[in-house]
């Protein structure tokens, strides 16, 4: 037991456990990525209610646990067998059992990266603490990737608990010096802000949320200030890359606002796999 608990870098064993683990929580991060938007906006939805004096909208119990997985379709409750991560939706061929709606391809995807990222994290940090807090740091940057995609937003709920997460597993400097990772986390926040009201200063229009600030910050204490411009540049340069080709195979409109979280979690993975390869390439490049 003590060997899948604190196995060093390259471990089989733990590396495989990492990977089971990781799809049952990729099932997990599959019902957080719906219900988060849903749960803001019906809080959102009671508050004004409330403050106009009309009856509350929503008074039902609606959380990450309650009520269980259904159907958007038909209603038809999910059955524990038809829960388990890939095989059942390989098993039902995609379709709701009951009324045969199809079921999206992005709930087995969201699995299948959430547990080879877990399986990647373990084998290359190993199963102690940097190991685990590796994880964790994946895990909500999954989840806050699709909620990006799909609403534009990154929750409060989910940018606030990284960015403590990181200060706390820095606080013996796992990744980087204290010290580093609160710079980081303040250098990341103002980079991000200060861009934010140039742009608005010099078109009048906004480049993007404060959600951007506070996941930034989060990466910066995780990481540490010295790997902020990697960060920024990997994320610009994936984001540029992606924006482009949407707009031109895709036929997105221009003036279509792209997400940019996704490509700040992407760097953020990135740069702590391989932060100073990459680093060294872009020191390269400028010299």
């Amino acid at each position: 037991m003590d060997t899948l608990l604190f196995a060093a870098p390259g471990s089989l064993g733990p590396t495989l456990v990492a990977a089971l683990l990781g799809l049952l929580i990729g099932s997990f991060l599959n019902v957080v990525i719906h219900r988060i938007p849903k749960m803001m906006q019906r809080e959102s939805d009671n508050y004004v209610a409330h403050e106009s004096g009309k009856e509350l909208p929503h008074t039902d119990r609606y959380n990450l646990m309650v009520p269980r997985s259904a159907c958007p379709h038909c209603g038809h409750q999910i059955t524990a067998m038809e829960n388990i991560p890939v095989i059942s939706w390989l098993a039902l061929r995609g379709k709701c059992r009951k009324c045969k709606a199809p079921i999206s391809a992005r709930y087995p995807a969201v699995e299948l990266l959430t547990g080879a990222l877990s399986a990647l994290l373990v084998w290359t940090f190993g199963s102690g603490v940097a190991g685990m807090a590796t994880l964790l740091f994946a895990w909500l940057l999954i989840a806050m990737t699709f909620i990006d995609i799909d609403t534009q937003l990154l929750p409060d709920d989910l940018t606030f608990p990284l960015l403590w997460a990181g200060l706390l597993v820095n606080l013996d400097g796992t990744f980087v010096p204290l010290r580093d990772a609160v710079i980081g986390a303040v250098a990341g926040y103002l980079v991000l802000w200060a861009v934010y009201w140039l742009f608005k200063l010099a078109t009048g229009k906004e480049g993007m949320g404060y959600g951007d600030f506070k996941l930034l910050a989060a990466l910066g204490a995780w990481l540490g200030w010295a790997m902020l411009p990697t960060i920024i540049l990997l994320s610009s340069v994936v984001g540029a890359i992606v924006g482009i080709s949407l707009i031109v195979f895709a036929r997105r409109g221009r003036d279509k606002p792209i997400p940019f979280g996704p490509y700040l979690a992407a760097a953020g993975v990135i740069a702590l796999l391989f932060g100073d390869q990459v680093s060294g390439i872009f020191q390269g490049i400028i010299a």
